[in-house]
């Protein structure tokens, strides 16, 4: 049986800092609590990233092309409300994926202003996607929405997106479990658009909720 290689000791560091990061929030984990959790010296972890600052934007670097091509990938053909509840999902699986990012968003912020100028773009794609999708399903017949309603709506839903597992972390730190808490910002994201829904597509909508709302 072939051995694969070993990983290197960069891809390490950035896969032990994004677990500490997540765990433990950002500013709360420094260089040194990463060399130590990966049992290497100090010295060997500078060799690779002169600070966290770095360490940081080569994880954001990787978050962010991941991320531009999930709202990249739905807005290339009309999507149905069950093709959106699935890419809602997969959103949502992406920021649980790098979550501190989102957690730690403000503070983040404020010292580094790669980041900053990204992220601003990251939010206002998330827009353009929402916004393609709502308009997608108008043309189609299975919603009804003013341009006003549509652009409400599209901001909305990248607030919730965006914003949602910050709420539940805030509302329980310790309880519930990775599956529950994206569920729940699905189901809330697609419940800003069943008021607009027509037809089959409402009807859907409910089926879809219902499975939702009666899983434990």
């Amino acid at each position: 049986m072939e051995r694969k290689p070993p990983r290197r000791t960069r891809e390490r560091i950035l896969e032990t800092s994004l677990r500490l990061f997540n765990d433990f929030g950002e500013p709360n984990v420094t260089t040194t609590v990463i060399a130590d959790e990966m049992n290497i010296s100090p010295g060997n972890l500078y060799y690779h990233f002169h600070s966290k600052g770095e360490i940081v934007e080569a994880i954001f670097a990787v978050f962010e092309r991941e991320i531009e091509a999930t709202l990249a990938a739905p807005t290339r053909r009309s999507a149905t409300v069950d093709d959106i509840w699935l890419f809602l999902h997969l959103l949502f699986e992406h920021i649980w994926k790098y979550r501190f990012f989102y957690r730690d968003l403000n503070d983040l912020l404020t010292r580094n202003r790669t980041l900053e100028i990204h992220f601003k773009q990251i939010l206002a794609h998330k827009v353009r996607t929402a916004t393609a999708l709502c308009e997608g399903l108008v043309s189609s017949g299975a919603m009804r929405a003013s341009s006003a309603e549509l652009r409400a709506l599209a901001i909305n839903m990248t607030v919730i997106a965006s914003w949602w597992l910050s709420f539940e972390y805030a509302r329980d730190p310790r309880g519930g479990d990775e599956s529950e808490r994206i569920g729940r910002g699905v189901f809330q994201s697609m419940a800003m658009l069943s008021p607009f829904l027509l037809g089959d597509s409402r009807a859907l909508f409910e089926r879809l909720a219902a499975e939702y709302l009666k899983s434990p």
